[in-house]
């Protein structure tokens, strides 16, 4: 019996959210939606801009660890911090949701990851990202025996931001499916997969990942098409499995022929879209690991997706087995 039902790896990233208008934005040439890489230059520049901010734990696999702890799956999370109170606050973080964390820090130079997160009243997010020491994450990184031990390794597109840490990815992969395991990924976001795009594409194409996750810009974007019957067509062809979000709209699910559309939960407020894609994966991953349906996969990640846009911050504070409870899903 394995040790761990998802294994996660990435940016471990300490996110500071602050509200904000699109004038804000547009004044400090800040694309809406996405995230953009900062230096540590203009990580203390907008920072001191920020109005009142809330500092929370983040990185999209991290967030996606925390989701599936919280569920009541096992989890594991490779990420790098720095010796640092920001370190030591991710660190605290993801420990007390119940992840297996071990991935030392190794002094304070560069620093933790921190993401300076301004959220406008629509809810959309945009994300500045000074990737400080998670560029150090390498393939020394990497834990064989928790590879081992993971029914599913997930990681974040954005890895392939950090040169490194791709070493470290194709590793942890081979290492799974030499255990028979699964490999999945994110594309995190479109401007990540118009990076990328060439790359991701052949892990997709040669086997390396199984599971894909996308939101619909992301999957139009990595097939350079408007047309999204295409664009589901093409990644059902190139991938073992594939899970669509369609924000408002749920999900798609796709495996081969199969297709399950699955509805999003209704919400009181809109509050912060941080996070809510983390947490789709973290409600799909853990349904799939106790070998659920897709049907069931997919309304546990919308689900989670959920809770996380009625509050501040990517992390639920509202208890996700409860929640799963009283759908009638655990």
């Amino acid at each position: 019996m394995p040790k761990f039902d998802v294994l996660t790896i990435g940016n471990a990233i300490v996110d500071i959210l602050a509200r904000c208008d699109d004038d804000f934005l547009s004044d400090n040439a800040i694309t809406k939606g996405a995230m953009n890489l900062i230096d540590a230059e203009r990580a203390e520049l907008l920072y001191s801009k920020m109005g009142p901010a809330v500092e929370a734990s983040g990185g999209s696999a991290g967030n996606t660890a925390a989701g599936i702890a919280g569920f009541g799956g096992k989890a594991a999370y490779f990420g790098k911090v720095a010796e640092d109170q920001l370190g030591n606050i991710f660190q605290h973080d993801i420990r007390a949701q119940g992840v297996h964390y071990q991935t030392r820090p190794e002094g304070s130079n560069p620093p933790t990851a921190r993401s300076m997160i301004f959220v406008t009243p629509d809810g959309e997010r945009s994300m500045n990202t000074y990737l400080g020491a998670c560029v150090d994450l390498g393939p020394e990184h990497v834990e064989k025996d928790v590879v081992a031990e993971a029914k599913v390794t997930y990681f974040e597109g954005y890895l392939w931001d950090p040169p490194r840490a791709k070493e470290a990815i194709r590793e942890s992969a081979r290492i799974a499916h030499e255990h028979g395991r699964e490999v999945s990924m994110t594309l995190s976001d479109p401007f990540c997969v118009g990076r990328y795009r060439a790359e991701f594409l052949d892990l997709m194409r040669s086997g390396t990942v199984d599971i894909v996750f996308a939101n619909k810009q992301e999957a139009l974007s990595l097939y350079e098409t408007e047309d999204f019957e295409l664009a589901l067509k093409k990644i059902s062809q190139d991938c073992k499995l594939a899970a669509v979000t369609l924000s408002e709209e749920g999900a798609i699910i796709v495996r081969g022929d199969e297709r399950v559309k699955v509805a999003a939960y209704p919400i009181r407020e809109l509050v912060d879209t941080t996070g809510a894609g983390d947490l789709f994966a973290a409600g799909f991953l853990f349904g799939y690991t106790q070998d659920r349906s897709l049907e069931d996969c997919g309304k546990l990640g919308c689900l989670a997706a959920a809770i996380c846009i009625q509050q501040i911050g990517p992390r639920p504070m509202a208890s996700l087995t409860e929640a799963a409870a009283r759908e009638g899903l655990i």
